[in-house]
């Protein structure tokens, strides 16, 4: 696995991670199988890879415990753990954000608990709480980092003002956002601004949700359960106009001898210097094709075809 500085003062990781909220949330939970999961953690770490990402949100709650079991013993020292806090479930399903420093400081406690280690090489807010002030939150993040329950600590889905905002108050070390061929919202402001402060970029969805793999034809091949039937994208009709772009995908993926996953990847990793996808999978096959995305270089001709894709058919939530 090439490797790559985590920023301007980070240490040396793997260049592709592993998202793990798939393995007891979101996607398909009715066959979760903790065991399978554990085995792919560790397979991931094998091949090279160091990030691995979870929060404490997704299932909600038991991700962490199923990262903590794949971590214990000698496989802690081998990742870069990143956990995530700030969104809380809420009634009928739906889903609050919680940025108060109390909760903060309670909830990496909790983390750190359920993770069984003494700390996190990440501490993300998951999501910023507009009925918090960032600089107060941001401050119970810097909290962590003092008590040295946190070796660093990032923001997800935030505006540049955002990141300077807290910046003010602690370095950010990473930002986290949606970024794939059919998501390029924030290459027009948030990538080139952590790029210019030597921030880390993690990319999540950094395959669209598995749909730029061109597995997905229809949305009656979705799993009951999956949350992405309810995806304005996943929609039959938007679905439908969404395949050209997957041909487009597999057009190049056929003239350089790489899979469709692997040229995704290879677009949004040539997107930054600081950029570590995090695709997301519970399936071994899976996991070696996008660790193998770390080695496919495009060329010029091709940055340029992908680049031209349109945009998607259909809002992101």
């Amino acid at each position: 696995m090439r490797k790559a500085p985590f920023g301007n003062s980070g240490p040396e990781i793997g260049v592709i991670g592993l998202g793990c909220m798939g393995m007891t949330w979101a996607y398909d939970v009715r066959n979760r199988d903790d065991e399978n999961s554990v085995r792919v953690i560790r397979q991931a770490l094998d091949l090279g890879v160091s990030l691995i990402d979870t929060a404490d949100m997704y299932g909600p709650y038991t991700n962490e415990e199923v990262v903590g079991a794949a971590l214990a013993g000698p496989y802690r020292d081998r990742a870069f753990l990143a956990t995530k806090v700030g969104i809380v479930p809420g009634g009928a399903g739906q889903q609050e954000r919680n940025g108060r420093p109390e909760h903060v400081r309670r909830s990496i406690d909790e983390s750190l608990r359920r993770l069984g280690t003494d700390h996190v090489d990440l501490y993300q807010l998951h999501r910023v709480d507009p009925e918090v002030p960032i600089e107060e939150t941001w401050g119970a993040f810097a909290e962590a980092v003092a008590a040295g329950k946190a070796r660093s600590i990032g923001l997800s889905e935030a505006t540049v003002e955002e990141i300077k905002r807290a910046q003010s108050v602690h370095p950010v070390a990473s930002v986290q956002s949606e970024l794939s061929l059919w998501t390029r919202d924030v290459l027009a402001e948030v990538l080139p601004y952590t790029e210019s402060q030597g921030i880390a970029f993690l990319p999540f969805s950094p395959l669209g949700r598995g749909f730029l793999t061109g597995g997905i034809t229809s949305v009656d091949e979705l799993p009951a359960d999956d949350f992405r039937r309810r995806l304005p994208r996943f929609q039959q009709d938007a679905l439908s106009a969404n395949l050209a772009l997957v041909g487009k995908v597999r057009a190049v993926a056929e003239r350089i001898g790489a899979s469709p996953a692997q040229v995704a990847l290879a677009w949004v990793l040539a997107q930054g210097r600081y950029v570590f996808p995090i695709p997301g999978t519970r399936t071994p096959r899976y996991l070696v094709d996008n660790v193998g995305a770390a080695g496919v270089e495009l060329s010029a001709a091709d940055l340029a075809e992908l680049d031209a894709l349109p945009a998607a058919t259909g809002g992101r939530y």
